[in-house]
């Protein structure tokens, strides 16, 4: 009896972390695609605040939170393009132009920004307009890893907005 009652413990072990491992590929695959297709799609748009609206919806679409871009001009913020339901307010918008500032992400609900429900990183360009993506995760299922995808989508925000100003430029 004892033997048996080992063996049904090893083999519930293999099947949760199977099962797990499992869930954890589809997942990957799933954000591997929705990166893929952001690099697709973000590319077209002929001015900034498509930009913005299709890479909100590609981080909401990723982490499935609330996701804001927030699009900066000389410290200002010249436009914000969300996708959910969270808004960010004045101190998060003040919060996000920080991030911006410091070169640093900032993560909601850390001092001196206490009350942001929002997650800043910032997107640093060569020249002209920067910008500030924020997620607002819930703080029981935040995911343990974001700053690597973020910081896919960050890059290609940061190469098409250069771009979209040195059409600008030229033109």
């Amino acid at each position: 009896m004892a033997l048996l009652f080992v063996v049904g413990l090893i083999v519930s072990g293999v099947a949760f972390t199977s099962h797990r491992r499992a869930s954890e590929a589809s997942q990957l695959r799933r954000q591997a695609t929705v990166l893929q297709d952001y690099s697709l799609q973000v590319v077209a748009p002929r001015n900034v605040d498509e930009i913005a609206r299709i890479t909100s919806q590609a981080l909401a679409s990723l982490f499935r939170v609330p996701a804001v871009v927030i699009l900066i001009v000389e410290g200002k913020v010249a436009s914000v393009k969300r996708t959910g339901a969270a808004e960010p307010d004045e101190a998060e918008l003040e919060a996000a132009r920080s991030s911006l500032t410091t070169g640093t992400v900032l993560r909601s609900g850390i001092y001196p920004y206490t009350a942001s429900r929002f997650d800043f990183w910032p997107v640093q360009t060569a020249e002209g307009q920067s910008a500030v993506i924020g997620l607002a995760f819930d703080p029981d299922e935040r995911p343990s890893e974001p700053d690597t995808h973020v910081g896919v989508v960050a890059s290609l925000l940061a190469l098409v907005l250069d771009r979209q100003h040195g059409r600008r430029a030229a033109g």
